[in-house]
């Protein structure tokens, strides 16, 4: 039975067995880190084709593990087509642990909320949000899984986000099974809107039972204003040729 039709607030999902990069798969290759993740700056990664200038519009992007999408739309403002998985995985100590992997300022999006992806599936292709940016890919982690896509009403430090590149490099291999456990969805708010009471199709929220992190504001304030200056500064610094130096380790 197809994972959208499946009914309630959860999705069974197999366990993630590693983790790839999402472009040039499965080490990137072809591709550079332009801009790397900074805590309380940019909370993700953008990469970009060596060939330079926008000859990697319409590059494949694809997940960078086992999961399911929890989001395919086109937000519009700063994001354009973005894509949301979630992904269920077993950490090194035992323990079993959820992130979500956002997908960026899309050209095309390839698959629909609620699909079952692999690692390697095909998820979309490189944009630039219909020329907004110079074409490339923004790639973030993250811990918290009600961020959703409002980013700037949760503390912007490594208490909600990872840095990519670390992350993935951490967990390339990984153990799994044919076991599938009970993965929430729609349990964040479309961008702009309050925290609570929706789900990211506008329906009622059901209450599922989602891990709380640390630097969370929990406030419901919409602060929508405050990521579009964001976009706004980010742009005007990637059409200058800036970039920002990473914290974690190159790949």
């Amino acid at each position: 039975m197809p994972a959208a039709a499946q009914s309630g607030s959860t999705i069974r999902v197999r366990l993630a067995d590693g983790f790839d990069f999402p472009v040039g798969k499965p080490d990137a290759d072809g591709f550079y880190k332009a801009r790397g993740y900074w805590p309380n700056g940019h909370l993700g990664e953008d990469w970009n084709g060596r060939g330079g200038g926008d000859t990697d519009l319409g590059e494949p992007i694809y997940a960078m593990g086992r999961g399911v999408v929890i989001l395919s739309q086109n937000i519009g403002v700063g994001w354009g087509n973005c894509i949301l998985v979630r992904h269920i995985f077993r950490e090194a100590d035992g323990k079993i642990a959820m992130v979500d992997s956002l997908y960026g300022h899309l050209h095309e999006r390839k698959v629909k909320l609620h699909d079952l992806v692999e690692k390697g599936q095909l998820v979309g292709t490189m944009g630039g949000n219909n020329g907004m940016y110079p074409v490339h890919l923004h790639l973030e982690v993250r811990k918290n899984l009600q961020i959703g896509m409002n980013r700037s009403s949760f503390a912007r430090d490594s208490s909600n986000y990872y840095s990519p590149t670390a992350f993935i490099n951490a967990r390339r291999v990984l153990p799994s099974s044919m076991q599938k456990y009970a993965v929430p969805v729609n349990n964040f708010a479309p961008y702009g809107r309050a925290l609570a009471d929706t789900n990211s199709d506008g329906s009622s929220t059901a209450t599922v039972d989602v891990p709380t992190f640390k630097g969370s504001s929990g406030t419901g304030k919409d602060d929508s204003k405050l990521d579009d200056d964001f976009w706004s500064r980010l742009k005007v610094k990637m059409r200058n040729g800036q970039t920002t130096n990473a914290t974690d380790e190159k790949r």
